[in-house]
């Protein structure tokens, strides 16, 4: 629509829509959440989330019309028909931008059970988005380097936990578990340090995904692994809300989960580790190749 002005006028005009409609959103989001915190028992969460949830849905949605109005991005998606809106489902995608987010939101809003993504601490600490994030139980976990771990290993294992009571808390109503399990965006810059064996990815971190498989294992219909590809160039936000992206292909492939991972113990079994991560490891490989086939392709 109005992708025809100045990429810097489409940027502000997209921006400034956001804010308006994340402002109204949050308000209405935030009186329900006060509601929540008095009535602190389960039955008033099985009431009280869906609504929550259906504000974020509307929330997204209004997203959506900026959008409409301000890009002219070329969408290839494959994979959507299959979903079940009232599902429980484990997803995971690649991360190159915080793009990501809003790909997968637009794409899986109402299609499946509104995404809760695994965050890193530090967001809850962004004005609104943090407290929103919060209030719709996002889980926030604390990322601690390996040398930080070595002088507190007293720290270790609770982002594991974490993730464990957030799981149990997703028990109660159908919820999709989002979790971008290379832990952070991919730079070439951070897949050279790493030494990762994958030319368009970094390498997988196993642990938050095998905790939520065995928290929530026989819940979970099945993982959704979406592949996310920027033809031209991998967008920041900024590029994006200023009309600069011009094409995306998001694939989504519904994948089983073994059998064997109803009965996962992945913190106490060696057994149990060695399949979860051969099976991550198997999904990453494909969509390593998956990623390269495409950009060849382009």
């Amino acid at each position: 629509m109005l992708n025809f002005l100045p990429h810097s006028v489409i940027g502000v005009l997209a921006f400034s829509i956001a804010i308006i409609n994340m402002l109204f959103w949050t308000s209405l989001l935030f009186l329900v959440t006060i509601v929540k915190l008095i009535f602190r028992f389960d039955a008033s969460r099985r009431f009280l989330d869906p609504i929550l949830t259906g504000i974020a849905a509307n929330w997204i949605t209004g997203n959506g019309f900026w959008m409409w109005l301000t890009q002219r991005t070329e969408w290839t998606v494959e994979g959507l028909d299959k979903l079940n809106a009232k599902g429980w489902y484990l997803v995971t995608s690649n991360h190159q931008s915080w793009v990501d987010i809003v790909v997968l939101q637009k794409l899986l809003n109402r299609r499946v059970p509104m995404l809760k993504f695994f965050l890193k601490k530090e967001l809850a600490r962004i004005p609104i988005m943090g407290q929103a994030w919060w209030a719709l139980d996002f889980p926030f976990m604390s990322r601690h380097s390996k040398s930080y771990l070595k002088k507190h290993p007293e720290q270790a294992g609770k982002d594991l936990e974490a993730t464990r009571r957030s799981c149990e808390r997703f028990s109660l109503i159908p919820t999709s578990v989002m979790n971008f399990v290379e832990g952070t965006r991919f730079t070439p810059e951070k897949q050279q340090r790493q030494k990762s064996p994958y030319k368009h990815l970094l390498k997988p971190k196993a642990g938050g995904m095998a905790f939520a498989v065995q928290t929530l294992g026989e819940k979970f219909h099945s993982l959704i692994d979406v592949t996310i590809i920027y033809p031209d160039f991998t967008p920041t936000f900024w590029e994006f809300l200023s009309g600069k992206m011009r094409r995306v292909t998001v694939i989504i492939e519904e994948k089983q989960f073994p059998e064997s991972f109803k009965t996962l113990n992945y913190s106490d079994n060696a057994e149990d580790r060695v399949e979860f991560q051969k099976w991550l490891t198997d999904i990453w490989v494909e969509k390593d190749q998956l990623i390269e086939k495409r950009l060849s392709s382009k």
